[in-house]
């Protein structure tokens, strides 16, 4: 039986995968200026420069969570057309959109009850979530069943490595994940803090670092620490408008790695609202998180 993947807009894929892999997205939406922006509009590329702009100004971005109209729009036609349906959800251990697709999932299961809807809660964020994404397609171009696809990821989802470092503490803070007192020290001393996705699908700090230059090479020998058969592998970099910081991390695991195709790819402003500019991530698959 055919069916088609659908995510959402925080797994942050570039337009080129979205129409390479056939998916379907799901956008989340963010807010400033007393506008509303979906994150994602289905063959549009993307302009986030005012939301930086916004955000390096010290401007407040909020963001809401998948609406059930949003999920409509995109999942109903799916289920109209005869497809089964296999959703990869943003962490449930950082928004509440993974429990909101559940709750519609179930009335289209009454609406529809010929036809198969799984929600995963990947536990995953921007294009960690996204390379779950990548290998769900590559299994179903293999001829896996939605089942047997759905099965992988969640056997192999704590596996997906995510480790960032973000570079402007102020945005940590002002979310209430830091005290005022440590935020004015790191700034001043050039503290960058060294993060990563847990087993929960929550943020963590795993230490901290000085300078931008040491943060880089932390993500760099990342793929060392943790990366299980790196070489050949497909990584996923991530950047809070900092591009050229982006290509060089990419340039260094494909020479110090071997690795094979590198996607980079800017954070979406819903992420960004809580991370911040200058923002860096790097996602890959270890032996554990």
């Amino acid at each position: 039986m055919s069916f088609k993947i659908v995510t959402d807009s925080c797994a942050n894929l570039t337009g080129e995968l979205i129409e390479k892999y056939g998916v379907e997205i799901i956008s989340l939406q963010y807010h400033m200026n007393d506008k509303s922006y979906d994150s994602y509009v289905k063959g549009q590329n993307p302009d986030f420069s005012d939301a930086y702009k916004f955000l390096r100004e010290k401007g407040k971005v909020t963001t809401s969570l998948v609406g059930r109209d949003e999920c409509d729009r995109v999942i109903i036609p799916l289920l109209k057309q005869g497809e089964d349906v296999l959703v990869l959800a943003f962490s449930s251990g950082l928004s509440g959109t993974y429990q909101n697709i559940v709750t519609a999932a179930e009335d289209y299961k009454e609406e529809f009850p010929d036809r198969k809807i799984i929600v995963v809660d990947t536990l995953a964020a921007s294009m960690g979530q996204g390379l779950l994404v990548h290998y769900a397609v590559e299994l179903k171009n293999q001829g896996k069943t939605i089942e047997e696809v759905a099965q992988w990821v969640e056997e192999n989802k704590l596996n997906l490595v995510h480790i960032f470092t973000l570079d402007d503490l102020f945005f940590l803070k002002r979310g209430g994940r830091l005290s005022s007192t440590s935020a004015i020290v790191g700034s001043v001393l050039g503290v960058k803090p060294l993060m990563h996705v847990a087993n929960d699908g929550k943020l963590y700090a795993t230490g901290k670092v000085r300078g931008r230059k040491a943060a880089i090479e932390h993500l760099i020998t990342s793929l060392e620490r943790q990366g299980k058969n790196i070489k050949g592998q497909t990584v996923f970099i991530t950047h809070g408008d900092c591009f050229e910081d982006a290509k060089f991390i990419a340039a260094a695991i494909k020479t110090k790695y071997g690795v094979g195709e590198v996607v980079i790819n800017c954070l979406d402003p819903v992420i960004a609202s809580h991370a911040g500019p200058g923002t860096l991530a790097i996602f890959f698959v270890g032996n554990e998180r």
